[in-house]
């Protein structure tokens, strides 16, 4: 009989054990991972062929994209 009574104890305390661990939303958000960004765009420089994220590309003419401002002014024949 008291076999009995310590096991509906303990199964009691389980469950509030649970409840109380289930109810605190703070646990779970930090658990979570962070939202992980969009991956960018990629482009390769006209003059070397080097890959880069298209928002640090330099722009040039018809398009195409360098990796620097010195393979740009290469690229289009100037000093």
């Amino acid at each position: 009989m008291k076999y009995l009574v310590l096991l509906a104890v303990l199964a009691i305390a389980y469950l509030v054990w649970r409840q109380g661990r289930l109810e605190k939303p703070g646990r779970d958000a930090a658990a979570k991972p962070p939202a992980v960004a969009p991956p960018l765009d990629m482009v390769s420089c006209g003059l070397c062929g080097l890959h880069l994220p298209r928002p640090d590309a330099v722009s040039g003419a018809g398009g195409t994209f360098y990796c620097c401002q010195e393979h740009r002014q290469s690229a289009a024949g100037g000093p």
